[in-house]
């Protein structure tokens, strides 16, 4: 059984029955963890629905209570759960923008407009700058994502994921006080969007929120030696009072969390830091590593 014992002055014991299991799978040591609590995510840029990249294994939705942000509202027809759908843009205020929309390649839409001279870095052939044209664009009533989670009544976010090609910076700056215990945000190092805010300022704007990046895979065909476009992964800083408390806090979401994306040998460190004991995680092989 799960359990965890609390005893003053005494470093928390936290016990994962069935967590160790062929092939990594940790359903039953994440259910033990989270007992009948969700993981509350927001998802921005929801179109396909929530975890539609399969950036983590499906079979793992089932631990999360989503609410997906689309502005496009033929996109959130199609979603099969028609609970907290956000049918928004999210900025770092109140106000309207525009979404220029590229039928040609519905999931490059942005709130920025394509620029053509970067193209050849992200690999695009001239046959295809098509596929990258404005078809049309249509005004968006934006929002933070405070505003928007308080009218929702949620007081605590776990996972937040934003996608929105080129718009991620602005919404963070309207997070307001809510901490996820790991966001996953897109970035470009080379935007093929046009005063779209640079890679660095998204990654010092995440530090100066007490976050630190753990990891970083990229996306699509590129040109370079490093990736035009990647996700990124960030964790509360385990270094600072605010990121340890934040942590301890929610220590059973942290841990699902790390599991789930499959960061088993930092979240090991981390625990030993933060002298929180879990039985069996120890044993547990990091296959990244391997």
């Amino acid at each position: 059984m799960f359990s965890i014992f609390k005893k003053k002055k005494v470093i928390p014991h936290v016990r994962l029955t069935g967590i160790i299991g062929s092939a990594g799978r940790f359903n039953k040591g994440i259910e033990n963890l989270l007992e009948k609590k969700r993981i509350i995510a927001l998802d921005v840029g929801a179109q396909g629905g929530f975890n539609s990249d399969d950036f983590f294994p499906r079979k793992y939705n089932r631990f999360f209570s989503e609410i997906l942000v689309e502005p496009i509202k033929t996109e959130t027809d199609k979603f099969t759960e028609k609970k907290n759908i956000i049918n928004k843009g999210l900025w770092s205020e109140k106000i309207n923008k525009k979404l220029y929309i590229l039928d040609g390649r519905l999931g490059s839409s942005s709130m920025f407009e394509p620029d053509e001279r970067y193209f050849d870095l992200h690999n695009i052939k001239d046959k295809d700058y098509t596929n990258f044209k404005i078809t049309r664009s249509i005004d968006v009533e934006c929002d933070t994502i405070f505003n928007q989670l308080s009218e929702l009544n949620i007081l605590n976010l776990d996972y937040l994921k934003i996608d929105t090609q080129g718009a991620e910076l602005e919404i963070l700056k309207g997070i307001g006080d809510y901490r996820p215990l790991l966001i996953k945000i897109e970035a470009h190092f080379f935007s093929m969007y046009k005063d779209a805010p640079s890679w660095h300022e998204l990654v010092n704007y995440l530090y100066k929120l007490n976050y630190v990046l753990i990891d970083l895979k990229g996306i699509g065909s590129h040109s370079t030696r490093i990736p035009v476009e990647a996700d990124m992964i960030f964790i509360p800083n385990f270094d600072t009072e605010i990121g340890i408390k934040l942590i301890r806090n929610y220590r059973e979401k942290f841990i699902s969390l790390m599991l789930i994306f499959g960061q088993i040998k930092l979240l090991q460190i981390i625990l030993k830091k933060l002298k929180i004991n879990i039985q069996e995680l120890e044993q547990l092989e990091d296959h990244f590593f391997n």
